[in-house]
């Protein structure tokens, strides 16, 4: 069952129903001012960091689901109602919202009247555009009030919810002409302020929540909205909102547009006051006024859609095939702007309170993104190498606000330093930029202790080989990519995080992943140190590879596929000698991505093992047979009831790593047929069952063993986003960025005839056809570039500013 479709020509999903199975979001801006919003205009706003910069109040996990956002309130006559559908939820004669690039259009009609509430926050600047057009479908002459309302955040979202002891005290505002300015504890040590104005004069307003709603009263019904007129009440603590009253009449089909601007600003210290008491509002004056007339908003809309133009065309394909056209080129390069943007921090999953940026998670997210813009991946690889520690080791995550390192999540993730050096990898082979390497860059953000980029990457390195066990292979630490495999914890108190809990300073538990991840990253490193002539290094590195290598085939291969880990005791993990959990999907993919096995059946194998085992009709499950209890001595995956999360979900995030792992072994037509099953596109038809957006990748699909398989979680803001684009783009259609060039090395089905791509790459644009004539799924006969055949598949970066016509021929 479908809830809306794709509208493929503008870059749209369009929902038809407010009642879709969990409310479907998009995300607004593109680097600092960044916002939420669902099909329902729930969600909020905030500014650089979801926890400390949060401009807007949300309501995760209420009754009824998704409470708060921006609403707009009709009242006709007797009758009030949402354009929205939420909070009033009143049946509408129409809905649609159309969720875009970096915007989102909402309409509802009722009794004749229409508003198309479009939001988007434009390129560069700190605001959010709510731009209404109200319509009169009537024949007769309409007199309407309408009433805005945002409900403030103070600011810190950790403390709005949870210090009322003192924000019951602080709220601030300043109401003046048409608009609502929220200054709570801008008296002190505060800097900034929020704003929301509207480009029209006002009949009324209310900044005081309780007095607009009316106690005990909800967001469905506000007093001021049911009495048709505001309180005009003034914020002194409680509950700071901003809320417009505006009279409006219509004549048959008359239309009438209001521009609302949701806005922050930041004054020096210095300015902060007009005079005393009063805050200096000359920089919102200037927001304001530049967004004052519909023509302004409609001049910034066309400038987003054609920054979103330029972005996406850097890399297009021709499939023929619609479902896979528009996750590449449209959303699956989209969703990898907004994880690139947010991490982990702020979903309808994530609270933006508990995860900033992470380490691990961004390293992985710059590897979907580094084409998209180049200079702003370069720029996090930079942040990200800052907060790593003197022995190669990393935190888990930062602060976005602050850039620094916080350990409240936990650290000693030994997986994590390698992903710096993929990331690193990753934009040198995109952009040629080797000079990013002789950045100077601190250890743990301290000036004192500073270390050029490369010196960080050589840390990371040998921060596994500085940490094995028994076996040769590296020691897991609390967790490797698997948060939840926790080898080391032994908790047995429910009011403890596993990721933060005391560890034992196990010398034993060992991770086969993490080994084969090195192998995979270590090859990369040892290309690098090559090409900058550290061949000394590039020596040494390779032999710790080569050990690394030997230890995996010895200790890591349990006959039909790779181990999964050594536990605390020694123990296998991940074997057939285990009663349950016997299987893991992350050692298959990475260890044969590191093309260990491929020379003797091993790697066919673990892949066959895969096939056998951990295939479902909704993707490829983490393990089997899923932990039936709870094991103390594994720890928080065993936690999960059987096929949710780590248990035996599908994690669409792991998947592509099997994905390209069949790439690498030649067989393109089972690497589409796992793409296929878990891309959003073709969920669609069963999103009554996948429950969440059918248009973005999710971190996790219920696996068989659940209650309900096929039921999805945790969307958007998930590696899902940066590994499937890798694995279509670079792997299965092949085209690979290299030091030296672009690599066209498809794995494609064999009933392709072949496909177009349009790639952006170093400066130059390459027109690139590839053709099946032979049906096969890899393998390169013939390349022309230019009229002129090339001894390799290797093509040269040329560039040159012109454009590049490349033919390939597969057989």
């Amino acid at each position: 069952m479908k809830f809306g479709y794709f509208d493929d020509a503008k870059r749209e999903y369009v929902i038809t129903t407010p009642l879709t199975p969990y409310p479907w979001i998009n995300y607004l801006g593109m680097k600092d001012f960044l916002s939420l919003i669902s099909n329902h205009a729930g969600g909020y706003c905030f500014y650089k960091d979801a926890r400390l910069r949060r401009i807007t109040r949300f309501r995760y996990n209420n009754v009824p689901l998704d409470m708060g956002g921006r609403y707009f309130y009709i009242k006709d006559g007797d009758d009030v109602w949402s354009p929205s559908w939420m909070p009033t939820r009143k049946d509408l004669e129409f809905y649609e919202c159309r969720h875009g690039l970096g915007y989102t259009i909402i309409t509802g009609r009722r009794n004749g009247i229409e508003v198309e509430q479009r939001f988007f926050v434009p390129v560069d600047e700190n605001c959010e555009i709510h731009h209404l057009k109200i319509t009169n479908k009537t024949i007769d002459k309409k007199e309407i009030k309408l009433f805005s309302l945002i409900e403030f955040c103070l600011w810190n979202a950790l403390d709005d919810m949870t210090n009322f002891q003192r924000n019951f005290s602080t709220g601030e505002v300043e109401i003046e002409g048409s608009v609502i300015y929220h200054k709570t504890e801008y008296r002190e040590r505060r800097n900034h302020f929020a704003f929301y104005s509207v480009n029209t004069s006002i009949s009324g307003f209310d900044t005081d929540r309780d007095t607009f709603l009316g106690l005990y009263r909800g967001f469905e019904n506000p007093a001021a909205v049911e009495r048709g007129r505001s309180f005009n009440s003034e914020a002194h603590g409680w509950s700071p909102i901003a809320s417009h009253m505006i009279e409006i009449s219509l004549l048959p089909n008359e239309t009438k547009e209001l521009v609302f601007v949701l806005g922050y600003v930041e004054n020096e210290p210095e300015k902060k006051w007009f005079k005393k008491g009063v805050i200096n509002k000359e920089k919102a004056y200037k927001m304001i006024e530049k967004f004052s007339k519909p023509e302004d908003v409609n001049a910034a809309f066309e400038k987003l859609k054609e920054f979103w133009d330029k972005l996406l065309d850097k890399f297009n394909v021709s499939t023929g095939i619609d479902k896979v056209d528009r996750i590449v080129n449209i959303w699956n390069q989209y969703q990898c702007m907004v994880t690139f943007n947010l991490s982990r921090s702020a979903s309808y999953f994530e609270s933006g309170i508990g995860r900033g940026m992470g380490f691990r998670d961004s390293n992985q997210d710059i590897l979907g993104f580094v084409h998209q813009i180049p200079e702003r991946a370069r720029e996090r690889i930079l942040d990200l190498a800052a907060t790593q520690l003197e022995d190669g080791g990393a935190y888990h995550q930062y602060q976005p606000l602050t850039k620094r390192g916080n350990n409240e999540i936990g650290g000693n993730f030994n997986d994590d330093p390698l992903w710096l050096i993929l990331s690193t990898v990753h934009y040198i082979k995109e952009t040629g930029d080797w000079s990013i390497l002789d950045e100077v860059v601190p250890f743990e953000n301290n000036p004192e202790k500073m270390g050029t980029l490369f010196e960080h990457l050589k840390r990371a390195f040998y921060h596994v080989v500085n940490n094995l066990g028994p076996h040769g292979l590296p020691l897991i630490g609390r967790a490797d990519w698997n948060d939840c495999l926790n080898l080391n914890a032994f908790s047995t108190n429910p009011d403890e995080s596993f990721q933060t809990c005391d560890n034992k300073d196990g010398k034993t538990a060992e991770s086969v992943m993490i080994a084969g991840m090195f192998v995979y990253v270590g090859k990369e490193f040892v290309k690098l140190c090559e090409k900058i002539g550290n061949f000394e290094l590039a020596k040494d590195a390779q032999k710790h590879i080569d050990n690394m290598k030997e230890a995996i085939l010895k200790y890591g291969y349990d006959g039909e596929w790779f181990l999964r880990a050594y536990d605390y005791f020694g123990n296998k993990v991940g074997s057939k000698e285990n009663d349950e959990g016997k299987i893991f999907i992350e050692t298959q993919g990475f260890c044969v991505m590191a093309q260990i096995g491929l020379d003797d059946g091993k790697a066919i194998s673990a892949l066959d093992s895969v096939k056998k085992y951990l295939d479902t009709e909704h993707g490829i499950v983490l393990v089997q047979p899923a932990f039936t209890e709870y094991k103390i001595h594994l720890g928080e995956i065993t936690s999960y009831p059987p096929g949710y999360k780590e248990n035996a979900a599908v994690f669409c995030h792991n998947n592509p790593w099997i994905i390209i792992a069949e790439c690498i072994v030649g067989r393109g037509d089972r690497a589409f047929e796992y793409w296929s099953k878990i891309a959003p596109s073709y969920r669609e038809e069963i999103s009554d069952v996948h429950k969440i957006e059918p248009y973005v990748y999710c971190q996790m699909i219920a696996g068989k063993d659940a209650y309900k398989p096929g039921e999805a979680k945790n969307s958007w803001l998930t590696g899902s986003a940066a590994w499937n684009f890798v694995a279509m783009t670079q792997w299965i259609l092949g085209i690979r960025p290299d030091f030296d060039g672009l690599l066209i090395d498809p794995c494609i089905p064999t009933s392709w005839e072949g496909f177009k791509v349009k790639r952006v790459f170093r400066n130059a644009i390459y027109h690139i056809e590839v053709k099946n004539p032979n049906r096969v799924s890899k393998g390169v006969k013939k390349v022309i570039v230019d009229g002129k055949e090339m001894s390799s598949n290797l093509i040269p970066a040329f560039s040159d500013g012109k454009e590049h016509f490349v033919e390939v021929i597969m057989g």
